[in-house]
């Protein structure tokens, strides 16, 4: 009952509010009708009595004019009247005229000046006071053989008006009063009945009875609430944060404790041999490994990588495959070899030199080439023949990594029909028309829709891929699922947004941040007042270390109080030199910062460090702890996860992140001073608010940075994804789909 009164009562204060503009709308346009009826009678009676006035004019008889207007003001609606000459003077007027209303007044009026000429006379007609109430004043002109002679004044009384306006305004009432009644009743009465059948339905279907044909796309929108708030449910848990061992449960309890076999280009751990021939265990700079380590940790199974390492072979065994990490040994790394023509053609050529450029919006042109293709098309067989071995069951999980291997997941598909593949393309997706310029586009998209689901950071990459399959292939895309048919299989597109592990292992063993900086200042000879800067990437043309550095001098040429007091350090690992492109980008960046620290350095201050080495994590991290301000320039980039380190790893909730707005994460960290990277002056003034910015700012929006990272953690993203597979799996089996009891095939109708 207490929902039906404040229905009726939000209803009647709706139609209140409607009804009152009515009245506005209505009031004014019925006293424009008036007003012209008005001024339409004044025409008239003028008109009536014009030859009469006319035949008198000439020789100013007042009296017999003076008749004449007490004739016109026998109409019960016209008060008094007045005639006056051309040139404004009185001839005549009736005793009630009002004496405040002048013939020299009205004439300024009725005529724009004393020598307009008949045609631009005109009449008006205004509303005035008067002691005895509201009037409304019609001027008219009077013609005569040879032109204006003069205008006559009459006086109307309102009363009527306002009596009319008053009595419209009581039907309108009325009406509105039974409007609000008639529809507050067929409203309840006609909610009452619906609900009562929507209760029906809903009942119905929650017991599995037969279900209306009009009720059932509803009922199949509340279905897929109801599962989405299942996952949701399941995804936030009771326990709040995900953990490793959060993620181990999840994956025992949804997935049954399979393993899960992880396809990647990069291995998380390369053996190297160093110059006095000392084996050493490499951890590679890559977004990816960040990731995807610390979920194989926790939850086991194998990684399938390329073994590049100098000493990769001489850890193995005869299966190429070595327990890791090193004295923990939580899961498999299966090592792949490649000849040097394969990664030249795979790696290098078809990989980094088509793909790469292709799907990142950078000055560089893609180049594919025939013979890298084939390279392509052969590795990617031989990861996907790596990993059907690694394989303990029929329908594994298996986690397929990047843009190396987008032929895999088909390959995969085709070797075990009934396998959950989960793609995840860490980089972003482009826009239809920039992809249709690779040669093998189709090739590429229907590799991809052999996984279950494939994974984006974004919803832009997602639709990006969504147009791209609309544009190239003959496939089925639901858009409200957000799912593609090819070929009677399934694939669903979801935007999982990436990221670290929290809380980071790295930081375990670190010192305090206080201890950081003094150690990374002695390291660099720096004085104990330095402001320092940090920026951390392999040299890649993507990453903007150029435009960073750039923005680092226009901070010095702008903002000469930074002079001496500020370094910016370039965290650089070489990457992909056997490619033209990265050995120009090495060189470019030495020049740049060479030149930079010729023109700003004295004395033993140096504005610009580069250390263009590969850093471990250990070392990474100190510089992010001993930052004033940590700049992330990306040009383009999926999401970027140096971002997300730096916050990480600043419990003292100390320095300001500078975000391009073109990475991934800048989605997320909305706290960060968000940059366009192109845009130096932009950039410089945001490295100078960094640098001056508040103790008390920087911890707030430090604070909601570490809040957001820690609950939307990378244990979260591995969850999030593994709960889809075991949804999509549960209802597959519901389906029929993975296996019959007559042991036909189904899979391939997902």
């Amino acid at each position: 009952m207490a929902r039906v009164v404040r229905f009726l009562a939000v209803l009647v204060v709706g139609l209140g509010l409607l009804a009152w503009g009515g009245f506005r709308i209505i009031s004014h346009t019925t006293q424009a009708w008036f007003e012209k009826d008005l001024t339409l009678r004044a025409q008239l009676a003028v008109n009536g009595a014009r030859w009469a006035l006319a035949a008198r004019w000439a020789s100013e008889d007042a009296a017999a004019i003076r008749d004449i207007l007490a004739e016109i003001t026998r109409d019960e609606r016209i008060m008094a009247a007045a005639a006056c000459t051309a040139d404004a003077r009185s001839l005549a007027a009736t005793s009630e005229y009002p004496g405040q209303f002048s013939c020299r007044e009205l004439g300024r009026r009725v005529r724009p000046n004393a020598a307009a000429p008949p045609d631009q006379w005109r009449t008006v007609g205004f509303d005035a006071e008067i002691t005895g109430g509201n009037v409304h004043i019609s001027v008219v002109p009077l013609a005569g053989d040879e032109g204006v002679l003069g205008f006559v004044v009459l006086v109307h009384d309102r009363a009527f008006i306002d009596r009319r306006e008053a009595k419209v305004q009581e039907l309108i009432l009325i009406a509105f009063l039974i409007l609000a009644a008639s529809a507050s009743l067929i409203t309840v009465v006609a909610a009452r009945l619906f609900w009562k059948g929507w209760t029906r339905e809903i009942r119905s279907f929650l017991r599995g009875g037969p279900q209306r044909r009009e009720f059932q796309p509803i009922l199949r929108d509340v279905r897929e609430l109801i599962e989405r708030i299942s996952a949701e449910r399941a995804l936030e848990g009771e326990g709040g944060a995900w953990t490793p061992r959060r993620l181990v449960q999840t994956l025992t309890e949804h997935l049954h404790g399979e393993k899960v076999i992880v396809l990647a280009n990069r291995e998380p751990y390369i053996h190297e041999r160093g110059p006095d021939g000392a084996l050493r265990v490499v951890h590679p700079a890559s977004g990816l490994v960040t990731a995807i380590e610390p979920i194989m940790r926790a939850c086991g199974g194998v990684w399938v990588a390329h073994g590049g390492g100098s000493a990769d072979h001489d850890t193995v065994d005869r299966e190429g495959r070595i327990r890791v990490p090193p004295g923990e040994e939580s899961y498999a790394l299966r090592r792949v070899w490649l000849s040097a023509a394969e990664e030249q053609g795979y790696y290098y050529g078809f990989s980094n030199e088509g793909l790469w450029p292709l799907c990142h919006i950078a000055d560089t042109r893609p180049l594919f080439r025939r013979e890298d293709w084939a390279h392509y098309q052969a590795v990617n067989q031989k990861f996907a023949d790596a990993v059907c071995r690694e394989t303990e069951s029929d329908d594994p999980i298996v986690l397929v990594q990047d843009y190396h291997f987008a032929l895999a997941p088909g390959m995969i598909r085709q070797r075990l029909p009934r396998a959950t593949i989960i793609s995840f393309w860490h980089i972003p997706w482009p826009n239809s028309e920039r992809f249709g310029i690779c040669p093998w586009r189709e090739e590429l998209l229907q590799g991809m829709l052999g996984s279950s689901i494939i994974g984006f950071h974004t919803q832009f990459h997602c639709n990006n891929f969504l147009d791209a399959i609309d544009r190239y292939l003959e496939a089925r895309i639901d858009r409200e699922q957000i799912a593609v048919t090819h070929q009677r299989h399934s694939t669903r597109v979801r935007a999982y947004p990436i990221s670290i592990e929290w809380p980071n292992r790295w930081l375990a063993d670190l010192p305090s941040a206080e201890e950081c900086r003094r150690e990374v200042f002695r390291e660099l000879n720096l004085p104990p007042q330095t402001l320092l800067g940090v920026g951390v990437d392999r040299l890649d043309y993507t990453k903007g270390v150029e435009e960073r550095l750039g923005a680092v001098e226009q901070l010095l040429e702008r903002h000469p109080e930074f002079h001496g007091r500020f370094t910016f350090v370039q965290l650089a690992a070489p990457s992909r030199t056997l490619i033209e492109r990265y050995r120009q980008l090495n060189d470019n960046v030495e020049r740049l910062a060479a030149r930079i620290n010729q023109r700003f350095a004295s004395g033993s201050y140096r504005p610009l460090v580069l250390l263009r080495a590969h850093h471990e994590p250990p070392t990474v991290f100190r510089y992010y702890r001993a930052a004033d301000v940590c700049y992330v320039s990306s040009l383009h980039d999926g999401m970027n996860l140096v971002a997300k380190e730096f916050v990480a790893a600043r419990e003292d909730l100390r320095g300001v992140l500078v975000l391009s707005h073109f990475a991934g994460a800048s989605r997320e960290l909305t706290e960060a001073l968000i940059v366009n990277p192109y845009d130096m002056e932009e950039s410089s003034a945001a490295l100078a608010a960094a640098l001056r910015m508040p103790v008390e700012e920087q911890q707030e929006r430090l604070r909601a940075m570490r809040s957001l990272v820690a609950a939307f953690n990378v244990y979260r993203w591995a969850g999030r994804m593994l709960l889809d597979a075991a949804r999509l799996r549960s209802k597959d089996r519901l389906f029929g789909r993975l296996s019959d009891a007559s042991g036909r095939d189904l899979a391939g109708t997902r």
